[in-house]
């Protein structure tokens, strides 16, 4: 058998489903090889949007995405998303073609030296130098990428081993359980939380990827201990819950308002650092921390567990519950913490929700987002000042429903992550959210939706700058440097691909245009003048001190 068919019958081997990339001279046998198979390869229009599309696919469903490309610059394309994935924890196989090997040794055209320059950013990186390897590098890559932690591996394809043969084929796929931990350590953690006066639960993205969700909430309803989220964990309990504080890890003030002050114990589930640093809710290392954990816990001075549950996340935190109801006699626990974050969050949105500033208010688009959307349905957040009001306002009853980058938090990435997601769910409604300079790094991925016939809703919150880096300007210097650009029109833009392009012109216009996107059979971009002006607000009101302000 041809190398380069062996190594897509390890990857069908491997159950992909999609892999996202562009076609390049040194990967035409592999290209060659998948038009008898049936993965499906989604063709994109620069290979940063096909790294984004490989990420959130992985986020979503747990399993690697896959995208490719060619050798050197088309290699070099990849990085920000395969770092993206790798920081935040999404299963992602990268896959390179290479020049021959008879031209590595030396200077020569477009070659780079593609494995040392990926494995920083992934958990595996390795060139296939001999057909009868393929099979071994293969599997190893989804292990690896599947496996907790997960994160993004590389395969480097020189393009004369994939001309050679081999008799070789795809091995097995090994199923990696997770095991319980020690029944001792649970009755210990249980004794610790049955001694605080105010414990508190601190949800990460761990608990997501883990699916912990069902037993989260069951622990939750039976022990009333309040739950404070991660940005990627939005939804692991529905924010309708009477126990959900919100989200937490915009600033220091969070310590306070998110309950960590008063809290004497913290138990840590599906903790991921990147998120939230501990220095900023255990400044003083006088919380007492229990790790429910797939991995043992990074060493950090503001982070030193009393016990960690390592193994299956909602098996152990399920086996705590049991334990802490035997301990307790079935009551409920008590808490003296005050859910300043949830009041401050629902109060500002009632009073913005019907608001007609023009430009809108954060607050009032958010509110006809989640209004316009149904529960299930999913937003992709690009990274920017829309961030922070996506993360703290933005109201999930279900996980993996808003996707933030939260780790490299790479700019970019709603609009291909939008198309990814609509290719993994297509019955399910799909937003990217947008700001106009997140939206013009990737839009050309508009094509890649249209030609693949994946409806989606394109939300940009257009304040033609780099708003949070003006923000921050202002804040620190009280000047501003560099931040101003000019937009193309949007909605000219839109149609010029085959989308539809809505200009919104006032406040009632957005929620009408926003159901009505969502149920058309292809791409809308939806073009909304936002004040940033509130960014003040928001930090105020739900970071630093939770005081009435005019705004």
């Amino acid at each position: 058998m041809k190398a380069a068919k062996l190594f897509v019958k390890c990857l069908e081997n491997e159950n992909v489903e999609f892999i996202f990339g562009i076609p390049g001279e040194e990967n035409l046998d592999v290209m060659d090889a998948l038009l008898d198979s049936d993965i499906q390869f989604i063709t994109t229009r620069h290979e940063q949007g096909a790294a984004y599309m490989a990420d959130v696919y992985g986020r979503l469903t747990g399993k690697p995405g896959v995208c490719l490309s060619t050798l050197g610059p088309g290699a070099t394309n990849l990085v920000t998303g395969v770092a993206d994935a790798n920081m935040d924890n999404a299963p992602l196989v990268a896959i390179a073609g290479q020049a021959g090997t008879s031209r590595l040794h030396k200077e020569s055209h477009q070659v780079v030296d593609l494995v040392s320059m990926f494995k920083p950013i992934t958990k595996y990186a390795a060139q296939v130098l001999e057909p009868d390897t393929i099979p071994e590098i293969v599997r190893k890559a989804f292990k690896l990428a599947e496996a907790e932690k997960p994160g993004a591996t590389f395969i480097d394809l020189p393009e004369n081993i994939v001309e050679l043969n081999s008799l070789e084929s795809p091995l097995p796929v090994s199923i990696n359980r997770l095991t319980f931990a020690d029944k001792a350590l649970v009755n210990e953690a249980a004794q610790l939380v049955k001694k605080a006066k105010n414990p508190l639960i601190l949800v990460g993205n761990g608990a997501v990827r883990s699916r912990a969700s069902h037993d989260i909430k069951t622990f939750v309803d039976t022990h009333k201990i309040p739950v404070v989220n991660t940005f990627m964990a939005k939804g692991i309990i529905p924010f309708s819950h009477d126990m959900a504080m919100g989200t937490a890890g915009l600033q220091k003030g969070d310590y306070e308002n998110g309950g960590f002050a008063k809290a004497d114990v913290i138990i840590c589930v599906g903790f991921d650092m990147v998120e939230y640093h501990p220095h900023l809710w255990n400044p003083n290392r006088e919380h007492t921390l229990i790790h429910i954990d797939t991995k043992k816990a990074e060493v950090d001075s503001c982070y030193i567990p009393h016990i960690e549950l390592i193994g299956n996340i909602g098996k152990n935190f399920a086996l705590l519950g049991e334990a802490l109801t035997e301990l307790c006699a079935g009551a409920v626990q008590k808490t003296n913490i005050d859910f300043l974050l949830r009041n401050a969050m629902v109060d500002e949105m009632n009073r913005c929700r019907d608001s007609s500033a023009w430009p809108m208010l954060p607050q009032k688009i958010i509110w006809d987002l989640r209004t316009a959307m149904n529960a299930s349905d999913i937003a992709i957040s690009d990274v920017g000042s829309h961030k922070m009001w996506m993360a703290r306002m933005f109201r999930c009853d279900q996980p993996n429903t808003c996707i933030i980058s939260n780790g490299f938090a790479g700019m970019g990435i709603a609009v291909p992550g939008a198309v990814a997601a609509k290719l993994a769910y297509p019955n399910k409604g799909v937003v990217a959210v947008t700001g106009d300079a997140g939206f013009m790094m990737n839009s050309q991925e508009i094509e890649t939706a249209i030609r693949c016939q994946t409806p989606i809703v394109i939300l940009i919150w257009n304040d033609s700058q780099y708003g949070l880096i003006e923000w921050k300007q202002q804040r620190r210097f009280g000047r501003s440097a560099y931040i101003d650009f000019k937009n193309p029109d949007f909605v000219q833009y839109a149609k010029s691909f085959g989308a539809e392009g809505v200009r919104i012109e006032s406040a009632n216009q957005l929620l009408p245009e926003l159901e009505k996107a969502l149920e058309l059979n292809t791409v809308t971009v939806i073009d909304c003048p936002v004040d940033y002006s509130q960014n003040d607000r928001l930090t105020a009101l739900l970071g630093n001190v939770l005081s009435e302000i005019e705004g």
